[in-house]
């Protein structure tokens, strides 16, 4: 099944006191998904096709969470968007034109944070900036603020390879805002973490995709995760990977600056849950039961 959905979205207030961050901040980044298919060939003649006739509108400001079985595709369909692999078939265009590589316009967060573990918490966050060859002066007080949002002004000096995982993905997202991309990609950047500290983190991701007005883009196995960080969700279903069915939901904006516990208290998340659970179950059961047959 394919889903082509357009929508507008209230990309939010931007961070205080930042002039020159607004006018960065107030860019327009639709995203235009067109026919996506990736197909790998094996060396026995066979292959996986890992994405077929994907087609996606992603407005500006959105914040869209990923979700399916292992095997559905949702790593290779982030990876394509980033530039890291070219797709089989179709197209993905950003601003207009086509993507064809990794470019600064898209930020990347991994699930390890990918940092230079030797280096210090301000040198990791300004690495971009001064990888671009910009003058200190013009950016480092977007480093220091983007410290100061994420929690780790007091840390700055500390190496990377001092702080705690929950710690360190805090460093990952002020490095990637500090390159100011148009659209953020996440690929399990809360998975390694412990249950406390993940749901603090996705009360900080929140809380930036509403300062910030970013598109964001996370992949998750969270059915609950999904759910609190998906303004829109889709459930992807395997062989081939595609998009199975597309959410709306209102736990994002409801969770913004709120205790998240309470957002899953409500009624409505519970039965979204389940709903979704079972769909991923049934989707691992079939992928199970065609195991079971080709073995036979």
């Amino acid at each position: 099944m394919t889903s082509t959905t357009r929508a507008r979205t209230d990309a939010g207030p931007r961070f205080p006191n930042t002039d020159t961050l607004k006018g960065a901040w107030c860019r327009m980044s639709k995203l235009s998904i067109n026919n996506l298919s990736m197909r790998f060939d094996l060396p026995n003649g066979s292959f996986v096709q890992a994405l077929k006739d994907v087609s996606l509108e992603i407005e500006s400001g959105e914040l869209m969470s990923v979700l399916g079985p292992s095997g559905c595709g949702k790593t290779t369909f982030l990876n394509i968007l980033a530039g890291f692999l070219s797709p089989t078939e179709g197209s993905v265009t950003l601003n207009g034109h086509a993507v064809t590589g990794p470019s600064a316009e898209r930020g990347m967060v991994f699930q390890q944070g990918a940092l230079f573990e030797w280096m210090s918490v301000r040198d990791n966050v300004s690495f971009g900036p001064r990888m671009a060859g910009r003058k200190k002066k013009d950016y480092m007080d977007n480093v220091n603020h983007l410290l100061d949002v994420v929690g780790l002004q007091d840390f700055k000096d500390k190496s990377v390879y001092e702080l705690s995982g929950g710690m360190q993905q805090r460093v990952a997202l002020a490095r990637c805002l500090a390159n100011d991309p148009d659209v953020i990609l996440m690929d399990e950047p809360l998975g390694a973490l412990d249950a406390l500290t993940r749901e603090k983190m996705q009360g900080l991701v929140l809380k930036l995709w509403k300062e910030t007005g970013k598109t964001i883009i996370l992949i998750t196995h969270s059915v609950e995760e999904a759910l609190l960080l998906g303004q829109r969700l889709l459930v992807m279903a395997p062989r081939p990977g595609r998009i199975h069915k597309e959410y709306r939901l209102p736990f994002a904006a409801a969770g913004v600056g709120k205790d998240l516990r309470v957002v899953k208290r409500d009624p409505e998340f519970g039965e979204k849950r389940e709903e979704i659970l079972s769909m991923i179950w049934d989707m691992e059961e079939e992928i199970m039961g065609r195991t079971e047959e080709a073995k036979a």
